[in-house]
């Protein structure tokens, strides 16, 4: 049986934006074409769709992805052990939840009468966000606290945001990246500031169906926001880009938008531990960094610079990123001492 790549996408619950990116990092090929060029996936393409995601889901990067599935380091056999060790353990919380949920009905007809929709709903947030989160990183999460306003504040974007996607808005629309940027900087605000809380937060929605339900945002809204904020930068990018260079940033800025979160999480956790900006590990960081940067910015030093500079001049361009100014110096001296190391000749596209 073949799927064109709108089924399969519905059925694995992913974009079809996500499955074009996949052919282009040559991660998954459609396996055939029809007549008029729309493609095709068979079996053995949808279980490489199965070993890919659940190795994002593992936390892996696109790219590191890839290499794994190159180099066959983990077979699928042993992907399906993983999964279902983890099944095994979320079966149990589902258990737990269970016998909560009786014991809360059983109070209930004891005469006491809470807001059974809000209470339920509540409890099965907090099991689920118990599923990735430690009880101390809950403490500093604040999504994981009850906050009334908040609540509303999130409500009332999402509806903005579905309002403004069900109109047919493109993501290059001003409102559009107004609603985007305002997204970002709450999600910011509401992670603490912890980039590796919010890779956490996006397994939660892929992984967690009932988080997209509870919460009213389903995977294209999410892919609607990002591009949305992506163009909202492309736009400052463009008064500083010839035309050439534009239209290349234009056509690859968004192929591996979804590994940034990652990487910043990675970088951040190192400045915070510490970790010396010319150590093996903080080069390894500046070396994913500055690959990921080149995918969009080209490998011209004048194109880069010019890049530099409008971070430096657009205070616009860092909102929302989960980047300060101190770990941004951080991953600089990093470069740089990745750069030296490496020698004069190999320093074009510093």
């Amino acid at each position: 049986m073949l799927f064109k790549v709108g089924e399969l996408a519905k059925r694995a619950g992913i974009t079809v934006r996500t499955l074009h990116h996949y052919e282009a990092m040559g991660l998954l090929l459609p396996s055939a074409r029809t007549a008029a060029g729309y493609r095709l996936y068979n079996r053995q393409d949808i279980t490489r769709l199965h070993h890919i995601q659940a190795l994002s889901r593992m936390g892996m990067s696109l790219s590191e992805v890839r290499d794994c599935l190159e180099r066959q380091a983990l077979s699928l056999n042993e992907v399906l052990d993983s999964q279902i060790s983890m099944l095994d353990g979320q079966l149990a919380e589902i258990a737990e939840l269970r016998q909560r949920l009786v014991t809360l009905r059983e109070t209930l007809r004891s005469g006491a009468e809470p807001d059974l929709k809000e209470w339920l709903t509540t409890l099965e947030l907090m099991t689920m966000y118990d599923r990735y989160f430690s009880k101390e990183e809950l403490k500093r999460l604040p999504f994981a606290q009850p906050d009334n306003r908040r609540d509303e504040a999130w409500k009332q974007l999402v509806e903005e945001v579905a309002a403004l996607h069900e109109q047919g808005a493109s993501p290059d629309d001003v409102r559009a990246q107004q609603l985007a940027t305002q997204w970002m900087e709450m999600l910011e605000r509401d992670t603490a500031g912890e980039a590796d809380f919010l890779v956490r937060l996006n397994t939660m929605h892929q992984a967690e169906p009932e988080m997209a339900r509870q919460t009213g945002i389903s995977p294209e809204m999410i892919d609607y926001v990002t591009r949305a904020f992506g163009q909202g930068k492309l736009d400052i990018y463009r008064r500083y880009l010839n035309d050439e260079e534009f239209a290349f940033t234009r056509a690859h800025y968004f192929d591996r938008m979804q590994e940034w979160p990652p990487l910043v999480a990675a970088v951040r956790k190192a400045n915070a531990q510490g970790v010396r900006p010319d150590s093996d590990q903080a080069q390894q960081l500046a070396r994913r960094w500055l690959e990921l940067f080149q995918s969009f910015a080209g490998t011209s030093p004048q194109t880069q610079q010019k890049f530099r500079t409008a971070m430096a001049q657009e205070p616009e361009l860092s909102r929302g990123t989960w980047m300060t100014p101190e770990v941004l110096a951080w991953l600089q001296q990093a470069i740089g001492a990745m750069f030296q190391a490496a020698g004069p000749r190999n320093q074009s596209g510093s």
